[in-house]
């Protein structure tokens, strides 16, 4: 392919003759004009905002040769070809090609025929090919994906992180990097390790303001997704889920209820992956059900909606998904199951990391502040763009404007909690607060001597997980300043300081009770008279459990036992009435549980 002579050209004129656009989207030229000035920039634009042309455009205006390090084969195929149809010279090197192909990609390189060339970044930073670039003039480096750089990250590759020698090994070559999502501990780590901190920052607004924000508590998901994406027939979208069985789970059962769904994860060949791909990517009204190993790259227009089944592993990693949808600007849909099965899951995986102790707090962190923003009371969008930094209003396209939860003053739980973080000088987490408010005996109260404060043990009436709530609330809304990227610390913003001001007040929504804590309250429910023969039907439950060998809450749950207690059966038809007795349970236990039951009550 011959080289367009477009090197006088500017451009806005290249943008215009070889891409086809008369103006620039917010931010491109500002990078451009940076790259061309021989500046190294950092962009962290939205999805859709044409980050790609930020580097393709000044590398045709420079003339030489650029390269771009990406970080999927697909991805850098998908961008070379469509270079390509628009009579641009570029070619990419990669393992997935014949030897000889790549041969014959770099002799047009070197001998100065294409203007862009995408590699890996473990191709890019091997000694012979940072041997063979030195001798050629190189007009930029662009790094794609950069979020992939930080090990802050949702996306940290190891292999990104021998990139922090291209300043060294091309001082005199501006380099670009350029993601659509990182927060501020993010951006300071890439500009620390690609940069050493000499960079122009260009951050664009990180609002989708199309995208409808909702999170429901996990309450049965596989009814739940069913539910949602029979609400939403003859639509594109890609259910999220956390592992590869759970993924393959939800294709099948969305493919039983008549919808074209098919499955993507690390655990499949190339070949099913990449055959699932084209057709999601083809194909209309096709829902893909996926591990975090399918999006990066992912540039289907039409997809109406995300449904994450289990809970992302941060608010930028959940940004980053939801930001597959909507992508032609008409409404779409970010839908996200939260339950407390999915925290705990998230803090083992987080905890068996074989990695830093300090990674592992700051990934603990990133979890908290996910947690909060599910948590939030208020417009979720607001809360969504404060943790990258952003002012938000109420944005009216989320459930929590739309449908808001029933709320109650909790204006003095709020100040107690302000005013402990302000006693202890606002350097301390939610659990050392939580456990200053419940009046616990640790060491670590001790050696600070917060048992001496005035607050200690005034919180005991609450219960450690509305505590732990109503700070992920306060957090969300914006009355406190969670530290990510330090240590994890709390402190008061200036609506903060106005509710301990006694200038504000705060609206809270109430703790939704666990599994165990709803089973304890249902069991607190039973009438006094009735514990007696609860405790007696649990006793029996578990001698009929010993006999058959098995746990005892397959004879019947707690629940069931409860019911039991309450409406006392008599005979086997009134028995059968009581949820969680089948057919073959009544024969089997009927007749035994009755007795029990009778005992009791004609010893009344």
């Amino acid at each position: 392919m011959s080289v367009p002579e477009i090197r006088p050209a500017s451009c806005r004129q290249i943008l215009k003759d070889v891409f086809g656009y008369s103006q620039f989207r917010p931010g491109q030229e500002d990078a451009m004009n940076a790259l061309m000035g021989g500046r190294n920039v950092l962009a962290v634009m939205p999805t859709g905002s044409g980050k790609s042309l930020c580097f393709q455009v000044p590398a045709l205006a420079l003339g030489s040769l650029a390269i771009v390090v990406s970080p999927l084969v697909a991805l850098m195929q998908d961008q070379v070809t469509a270079l390509q149809l628009a009579g641009v010279a570029a070619d990419t090197i990669n393992s997935s090609r014949p030897y000889d192909d790549n041969v014959a990609v770099w002799r047009r390189a070197a001998a100065g025929q294409l203007r862009l060339l995408y590699l890996s970044p473990e191709r890019l930073m091997t000694a012979a090919m940072l041997k063979a670039l030195g001798k050629l003039s190189l007009s930029l480096i662009a790094v794609d994906e950069a979020h992939c750089i930080s090990q802050w990250g949702p996306a940290f590759r190891p292999e990104y992180a021998a990139l922090a020698g291209l300043s060294e090994a091309f001082p005199r070559v501006p380099i670009i990097a350029l993601t659509a999502t990182a927060d501020e501990s993010t951006r300071a780590d890439i500009r620390a390790n690609l940069f050493g901190g000499e960079v122009d920052e260009i951050v664009l607004g990180f609002d989708r303001p199309n995208i409808r924000l909702t999170v429901a508590p996990k309450q049965g998901w596989k009814q739940q997704l069913l539910d949602f994406v029979k609400a939403h027939p003859r639509q594109s979208g890609i259910v999220y889920c956390l592992s590869r069985k759970r993924t393959e789970e939800a294709a099948a059962l969305l493919v039983e209820a008549g919808v074209r769904a098919l499955a993507y994860h690390a655990g499949m060949s190339d070949e099913i992956r990449e055959a699932n791909q084209n057709a999601f990517m083809s194909e209309p009204y096709v829902v893909m059900a996926a591990t975090i190993a399918f999006g990066m790259g992912i540039d289907k227009a039409d997809v109406r909606y995300v449904f994450h089944a289990d809970l992302p592993a941060s608010l930028e990693a959940y940004y980053q998904e939801i930001g597959r949808a909507g992508r032609d600007g008409k409404p779409a849909e970010a839908h996200m199951l939260y339950g407390r099965g999915d925290i705990r899951m998230r803090q083992m995986f987080i905890d068996q990391e074989e990695t830093s102790d300090e990674h592992k707090r700051r990934q603990h962190q990133r979890l908290s502040a996910l947690i909060g923003y599910c948590e939030a009371s208020s417009c979720r969008r607001k809360a969504l763009l404060a943790y990258f930094g952003e002012q938000g209003e109420e944005c009216g396209n989320c459930d929590a404007c739309l449908d808001p939860a029933t709320l109650a003053d909790a204006t003095g739980e709020a100040w107690m909690v302000l005013d402990l973080i302000e006693r202890t000088g606002e350097r301390y987490g939610a659990a050392h607060i939580i456990d200053i408010l419940r009046g616990a005996e640790t060491e670590k109260i001790a050696a600070c001597g917060h048992d001496r404060l005035d607050g200690y043990g005034s919180g005991r009436s609450h219960k450690k997980e509305e505590w732990r709530s109503l700070i992920h609330q306060l957090v969300a809304g914006g009355l406190l300043i969670h530290d990510v990227a330090g240590y994890g610390g709390l402190s008061l913003s200036p609506e903060g300081e106005l509710l301990l001001g006694g200038k504000r007040r705060f609206m809270a929504r109430q703790h939704r009770p666990t599994r165990k804590e709803r089973r304890a309250a249902e069991a607190a429910e039973l009438p006094e008279a009735r514990m007696d023969l609860f405790v007696a039907l649990k006793q029996l439950r578990l001698a009929m459990a010993k006999d058959r060998g098995v746990p005892a809450y397959l004879v019947f749950p707690d629940r069931t036992l409860q019911e039991m207690a309450r409406k006392a059966p008599r005979d086997l038809e009134s028995f059968a009435a009581i949820n969680g007795v089948g057919a073959t349970k009544l024969k089997e236990f009927g007749p035994i549980f009755i007795a029990t039951i009778k005992a009791y009550r004609d010893g009344d």
